[in-house]
């Protein structure tokens, strides 16, 4: 199964357009959101093609593919026009043998214990991460409209592999879950 991760997406049809058309042309199975879908929030600038109701549209054509959990710009009249759940702090799952612990990352200082022997993975902090920390595997895809570091992204989990790419396709990180 291939499993795309994005975060932060704050509204912008734009990127999320970009990320999706990824998504079709590579035949991805899963779509992990790990929060921020429509809002900008307060501290952001508006990104570019901001259009809450064109993401919220495309998105919900993906509903049955999609596995999300709250950003701290997530509010529950979200979750009234979004036909997916985005109201869960946190979320375990299994994909392709791997168990993720799913969550925005404004919650928790570090990972918490709940998460030990699970993937970490989180967005909220804009920055791209791939790597094994204390014996952990922690993964941050990125926001796909709004980085600090300059650099859009998502990330695709293929068989064990999680590869972070930048919106024109190059790879920005890449580790490998044994």
């Amino acid at each position: 199964m291939k499993v795309l991760f994005i975060s932060d997406i704050h509204g912008s049809f734009y990127y999320l357009r970009k990320v999706m058309d990824e998504y079709e042309k590579q035949e991805m199975d899963k779509i992990v959101i790990l929060g921020d879908v429509l809002y900008h929030g307060p501290r952001n600038q508006l990104p570019k093609g901001y259009d809450c109701q064109a993401v919220l549209k495309l998105l919900n054509g993906y509903k049955e593919d999609i596995i999300a959990v709250r950003g701290n710009c997530d509010a529950e009249v979200d979750q009234m026009v979004l036909e997916f759940d985005v109201m869960a702090d946190y979320k375990k799952v299994n994909l392709n043998g791997i168990d993720f612990f799913l969550t925005h990352g404004h919650l928790y200082e570090g990972i918490p214990d709940m998460a030990k022997d699970c993937v970490f993975a989180y967005g909220h902090i804009h920055k791209a991460i791939a790597c094994k920390q204390d014996g952990q595997y922690v993964i941050n895809p990125s926001s796909i409209s709004l980085s600090k570091e300059g650099v859009n992204s998502y990330g695709v989990l293929e068989n064990d592999i999680f590869t972070i790419y930048d919106l024109d396709g190059t790879i920005v990180k890449t580790i490998q879950f044994l």
